[in-house]
């Protein structure tokens, strides 16, 4: 079973083939005619569930019958851990990134147990970014130079580095190519932040499977941006999904 870091929302994935991968390995992982309990996690503004709630919901129960979890956040909560016992999947969602890793900060032990016992992981935008055992949570200038623009800085002025969920070793950006923040990505390396990165294009998926996560797959239409640092300076490199 898979991890699944997509660039963007559901609303950004024109193509099937990120929600088909994932049920997929969520109908193998509920054989034998069992339904799978899939828990969609997602941050409720003052009633905005109600209008992006389906975008998540609606592919998966169109692709297998499912029991379908929904735990809605709201900034200061926080997610019980036993939500995530005897799960088939888990899906985040996006929205503000800070506020998903304040919530789901208790839980992150469950959520690795989870995984390593074969739940697939779905993580949209700032579900992927909080992914990392070292997330990128917001922030557009480091050592006060801009990096990226304002508006993806989720109301932090200096890039800032939590610990994360712990799925992967590597830090994760999103709305690569579309928003610019490529260049966050990079300049979190290059300032020692963090020690390596991947940056995810909207509508496409870096996929990391179980068996072997050092086989990471791109899929969608778009492109992951791989970042190394070298002494002060990085690398980049292209896994392309076309």
């Amino acid at each position: 079973m898979s991890i699944f870091l997509v660039g963007g929302g559901p609303d950004t994935v024109t193509t099937p083939v990120v929600f088909d991968r994932f049920m997929r390995e969520v109908r193998h992982r509920a054989a034998g005619g069992r339904v799978a309990r899939i828990v969609v996690v997602l941050v409720d503004d003052e009633g905005s569930s109600e209008y992006f709630l389906p975008a998540y919901l609606d592919p998966l129960r169109a692709r297998a019958a499912c029991e379908v979890v929904t735990v809605l956040l709201h900034p200061g909560g926080a997610v019980a851990p036993d939500v995530f016992a005897d799960v088939d999947a888990i899906v985040v969602g996006g929205g503000p990134t800070p506020v998903y890793l304040d919530a789901l900060r208790n839980a992150a032990p469950a959520i690795r147990l989870a995984v390593a016992a074969g739940a697939p992981y779905l993580g949209f935008s700032a579900g992927a970014m909080v992914a990392p055992s070292r997330a990128i949570i917001g922030g557009y200038r480091v050592r006060g130079t801009e990096v990226c623009g304002e508006e993806c800085s989720e109301g932090l002025d200096e890039v800032e580095i939590r610990d994360g969920l712990g799925l992967v070793p590597f830090a994760v950006d999103v709305h690569a190519a579309q928003a610019g923040t490529l260049g966050r990505a990079v300049a979190a390396v290059v300032s020692g932040l963090v020690d390596k990165a991947v940056a995810v294009d909207e509508n496409t998926a870096l996929v990391l499977p179980h068996s072997d996560p050092q086989e990471q797959q791109a899929i969608g239409t778009g492109n992951c941006w791989l970042v190394r640092g070298t002494g002060h300076k990085a690398t980049v490199s292209v896994l392309s999904a076309a």
